[in-house]
């Protein structure tokens, strides 16, 4: 059986789809030919199928280096609902959780492992990666590692320590839109040789594009908010102005409204996170750090009450309304 019809058959079986989009399939044949991949694929466009069915084609664990638990354990999830053996590692599980996520990961009995670039890089996870059968190592929004990114996260600059425990696994690098500056960065940060680089148009058939000029932002913001219903995102360009807006929507309008920013603690940003995921007709007013990666259909829009300070980023914001 040809590797094009295996995957194939991978896809039907646990993902109940009977043909890959386009944009996928330049990506799976990349990896399946063990080549250093950067994939630059539309939020939603349907990335993680492209690491995780050729992953499953290959003897050994697919590590995931992921920035949110949130994300983290979302994907986990998925993947256990589909009978495929995956699991999360990351901070405030208990010693004896981990231990023992790390035991499987070295017996064999995971075939996905998602963790954060901090944990990757601990002394105790890179004792016992040593001892890991890798097939695979995939980062993901991969933006992160470039300083010039939107989501800049620096512990993105010490995945590199790794690679001398991984014995020259493919590595690919995943994001929804990079500017050229960037692409430099994640290409030479995560030592990428000679990658194929696989990109994707921006466009998305199911999203409308409307851009309206206004001298009351928050009168004309709730007009909005009112007229679309439904489960919704307001990016804003502060910290501040987020945790404001919610106020002002609250006591005036009574518009009920959640926050989000980098200010917060982790904890309270992934309940956040996952509260917005789970509740219907919700609203959250954040700053670029919210929402990347994160899978929620019930996103019916995405208002920017300030200017995006890049094309890409506005793309990949707007794009979380059409996953």
């Amino acid at each position: 059986m040809s590797e094009l019809n295996t995957s194939l058959s991978i896809l039907k079986q646990y993902w109940g789809f009977s043909s890959f989009r386009d944009q996928q399939i330049p990506v799976i044949d990349s990896i399946l030919s063990r080549k250093d991949t950067l994939a630059l694929l539309t939020t939603g466009g349907g990335k993680s199928i492209c690491f995780q069915v050729p992953a499953m084609m290959m003897d050994g664990i697919c590590i995931v280096i992921s920035p949110l638990i949130a994300l983290m354990k979302d994907q986990v999830t998925q993947l256990n609902q589909k009978k495929i053996a995956a699991a999360a590692y990351y901070s405030s599980q208990s010693l004896e959780t981990q231990a023992k996520i790390i035991d499987y990961a070295i017996e064999g009995k995971l075939k996905f492992l998602y963790i954060s670039p901090e944990r990757l890089v601990t002394k105790d996870f890179i004792q016992r990666l040593r001892q890991m059968k890798v097939s695979l190592l995939v980062v993901d929004e991969a933006h992160c590692i470039s300083q010039w990114g939107h989501d800049f996260r620096p512990a993105y600059l010490k995945i590199k320590e790794a690679f001398p425990y991984l014995n020259s696994v493919p590595k690919i690098a995943l994001t929804a839109s990079a500017t050229p500056r960037v692409i430099e960065d994640i290409v030479t940060y995560l030592e990428l040789k000679h990658p194929n680089i696989l990109q994707n148009t921006f466009y998305k058939s199911n999203l409308s594009y409307q851009v309206y000029p206004s001298e009351t932002k928050i009168v004309d913001l709730v007009k909005w908010l009112r007229k679309l219903g439904g489960s919704g995102l307001v990016y804003v360009n502060k910290r501040t102005l987020a945790e404001e807006l919610v106020k002002q929507l609250k006591n005036q309008y009574h518009i009920e409204a959640d926050f989000y920013h980098a200010g917060l603690s982790i904890e309270l940003r992934n309940a956040k996170q996952e509260k917005w995921i789970k509740q219907p007709n919700s609203l959250m007013i954040s700053t670029n750090a919210f929402g990347m990666g994160i899978d929620n259909p019930n996103v019916n829009f995405v208002l920017h009450y300030n200017m995006p300070d890049t094309l890409e980023a506005y793309f990949q914001e707007a794009g979380r309304a059409g996953r």
